[in-house]
Parts: C-alpha cells; structure tokens; sequence
C-alpha cells in the first residue's frame, strides 16, 4: 500500500484527485494540503510514501516544499503534478529533489502507474520533458546520471519512441500514438539501437526506464 499525500491549491483538483486515486486498491491516500508550507507540516506528521505536489501555490510553491522535504525526509519521494511545463518551473522542482515532473491533463491511469514507478524508485517525466533534462545535467547529477549516455544523444522523436517502448507499447500502438507509420517506428527503433549498441527491445526498455519509470506491459 503506498501512503499518498496530495498537495494542490484548488480545491476541486484536490479532491478530484483524492476521489480517482482512491479507487486504486494499492494506494492510500493520507492527507491533502493546499501549499507547501502545509504539506510540510503534514509530510511531518504523516510520513506519506509519496507527495504529489502541485509548483505554483500561494503561502510557500512547490519547489520550495520539495526542497525542504527531500532534505529533511530523503526517503519520502516527491512527484510534481503541475499544469505548467515551463523550463523554468521544471528545472527549479528536480533541482529541489523532485523524483518527477508529470503534467495534470495526463490520462489517470499513467497517473497512477506513475505514483507506483516513483515509489519503488523510478523517475517519471512527462513526454517531452527528457530532452531538456538530458540538455541541463546540472539540474539533478543524480538523474541525469541514471541516463544512458547515448539517449541524450537521440532526437526527441527518437526519445519519444524510447518512452513508448519503456511502457512496453508495440510497434502498431507506437504508431498509432505518435500519428507515424509502423514502418518509421521500425527505423526510429534500429537508429535507437545504433546509437545505444543495443540488441533488442528488452535491453532499450531497460535503459530507458531508468527515467521514463517502470514497464506495465510485457
């Protein structure tokens, strides 16, 4: 069971989320705050698995939640809920200690798949985000040393196609998902496999769940 603190300044998204996450067997959820400063006070309190943390509250943001959480409970793992995907919000939350940086229009069910990745270790990014962590090292060694050294080299088509094949998506879903042909999938596979000296899907999955997050397919 993974103990989840929700942290957000909206009423309605706070409860929104506590209605839906509640409906996953393998989460609990704990406690709700409206800015940082609160989820301090309840991460304290509580002692949550996971904070998923909103960025642009009133009182105390929550990058600044993060950082005091992350160094005063560094086993407590924070997951960023925000609506912005701006450089400048996601750089200050993994340079707080965020372990990921998940936008609010994502479908539920990679919410929740999420949380679990987050919780057994992972790092989770929202797609398109990868490529500005892998181009801004200095923001967190610690994850951007858990990349494979050839994906900062991929493109962000390429990068996309990894993020597919880490949840275990097929070469038809790849396609159907990124509005590309199966054949293009296929050349944007070989080209990743090129690139990293990999052999095979399994070994790609691997690497690239050391941030994508963990698979949920076989």
């Amino acid at each position: 069971m993974i103990r989840l603190l929700i942290v957000d300044d909206q009423s309605l998204v706070r409860q929104g989320l506590k209605a839906m996450l509640s409906l996953e067997s393998d989460l609990q959820i704990v406690g709700m705050a409206e800015n940082g400063e609160e989820a301090i006070a309840q991460v304290e309190i509580l002692q949550p698995d996971v904070v998923l943390m909103d960025v642009r509250m009133p009182v105390m943001n929550g990058s600044t939640a993060t950082r005091i959480i992350s160094e005063r409970f560094p086993d407590i793992k924070v997951l960023v809920l925000s609506t912005y995907d701006e450089d400048r919000d996601v750089s200050e939350a993994i340079r707080a200690g965020a372990k990921g940086y998940l936008l609010k229009d994502m479908p539920s069910e990679e919410l929740v798949n999420a949380i679990c990745c987050i919780n057994s270790g992972y790092s989770q990014l929202a797609p398109g985000l990868l490529e500005r962590v892998v181009n801004q090292k200095q923001i967190q060694p610690s994850l951007s040393e858990s990349i494979h050294p050839g994906l900062a080299e991929l493109t962000p088509r390429e990068l996309d196609v990894a993020r597919l094949v880490a949840v275990g998506a097929t070469n038809q879903e790849i396609a159907q998902k990124l509005f590309i042909s199966e054949s293009t999938v296929k050349t944007h596979i070989n080209s990743i496999f090129n690139r990293l000296n990999l052999k095979n899907r399994s070994q790609l999955a691997i690497h690239a769940n050391s941030v994508f997050g963990c698979s949920t397919a076989a």
